[in-house]
């Protein structure tokens, strides 16, 4: 495996799992006060980019990491939008 893919594949393993935390805790408590809806709207738009674009290079880290992270944002502004 090339530096570039272990660096890469590292990168989307922990921005992916930073997600987790705050996933779990938002699913536990639906507690959603501390959450801005903007910021997560404009983030998971962007995930979905983030996506797109490495779909379009064929780039599975990138591909992987935000389909990940795309499903955990968007569990989270759903979560935001329901438990004002």
């Amino acid at each position: 495996m090339a530096l570039t893919d272990i660096i890469g594949t590292l990168a989307a393993i922990l921005t992916t799992a930073s997600f987790v935390p705050q996933a779990w805790h938002t699913f536990k408590t639906r507690d959603v006060r501390g959450i801005s809806l903007g910021m997560y709207s404009v983030f998971t738009v962007g995930v979905a980019c983030w996506l797109i674009y490495g779909l379009l290079l064929g780039a599975w880290p990138i591909v992987i990491a935000n389909l990940v992270t795309l499903v955990l944002a968007a569990a989270i502004l759903v979560m935001k939008l329901r438990f004002k």
